[in-house]
């Protein structure tokens, strides 16, 4: 996992490695606010503390960004399971109103469905059909996406992600 970078405001904005977060803590860029308590960076001949939070010294300006549309994105927002019954296997996506009837392929249209009921749904809508959406899809925010992965770093993200904030993710040579 990584580590969870703060703007000079502490607003979050961005996940980084934690190579990555040490250079900039080591390099005077970023100060360390949270440190894992079960794990140390180490050298050969001194103990660093493993990040888990550090905040930028100076201000990013970043413009809004949102969550890209995407395969991989639908099925980590749907927790990688069948919207109708749950199973999390041979899973596909579904449009809720078909292609064919002009369904278009936004966050609020698609689900994941697993090929057995993306197949009995076909082309059809829900309501002509006896499949019970389990929860009505929404377009997610990077911020939801933090809040939901399954991490012991969570709970020391916790705070700083109760805020409303744009995130991207941080690369190499960007600051």
């Amino acid at each position: 996992m990584g580590v969870l970078v703060l703007n000079q405001d502490f607003t979050p904005l961005a996940l980084c490695q934690v190579n990555r977060a040490f250079l900039l803590i080591f390099n005077a860029k970023a100060e360390l606010v949270r440190e894992s308590r079960s794990r140390v960076l180490r050298s050969i001949s001194k103990n660093y503390p493993y990040p888990s939070v550090i905040k930028l010294n100076r201000y990013v300006n970043i413009p809004y960004r949102s969550v890209i549309l995407n395969r991989h994105n639908i099925f980590k927002r749907d927790q990688s399971q069948c919207q109708y019954c749950g199973k999390t296997r041979d899973l596909t996506i579904d449009h809720l109103i078909p292609r064919s009837r002009g369904g278009k392929s936004v966050w609020t249209n698609l689900v994941t469905a697993c090929l057995s009921c993306n197949t009995k749904k076909g082309n059809k809508l829900i309501s002509e059909t006896d499949l019970i959406l389990n929860k009505n899809p929404i377009k997610p925010s990077f911020i939801m996406f933090l809040k939901n992965l399954n991490d012991q770093k969570i709970n020391e993200w916790t705070p700083f992600l109760e805020q409303k904030s744009h995130v991207l993710n941080i690369k190499k040579g960007t600051l």
